[in-house]
């Protein structure tokens, strides 16, 4: 349960918008910038050109992939994915991976 103010003093943005974050499942805002600016360090070029994050949320990296080659070769590298990501950020911000398919038009 998330604990209230009851003492009627104002708060920052920066801490509401903190705590907001945290109640969603967000990473803080510089983790998911960190992981999009270096998406290529972590999955690699290849996969790069067929893969883009989607979301950082609940401890999840979201991957929208181009084809089913893709799904399946990010699937097999999720340990390696979700280990470069939280070495990039300095803290546990992912556990796993979830991949969703989205073929190009």
């Amino acid at each position: 349960m998330t604990e209230r103010r009851t003492t009627g003093e104002p708060v920052s943005i920066g801490d509401a918008l903190a705590r907001v974050q945290a109640e969603l499942g967000l990473p803080e805002t510089d983790a998911l910038r960190t992981v999009t600016a270096a998406w290529e360090i972590v999955v690699g070029a290849d996969v790069a050109a067929h893969a883009r994050l989607e979301a950082l949320r609940d401890e999840t990296i979201s991957i929208v992939v181009d084809g089913t080659l893709w799904a399946t070769q990010l699937r097999y590298l999720e340990a390696d994915i979700v280990e470069r990501a939280n070495a990039l950020v300095g803290s546990s911000v992912a556990q796993r991976i979830r991949v969703r398919v989205e073929p190009r038009a």
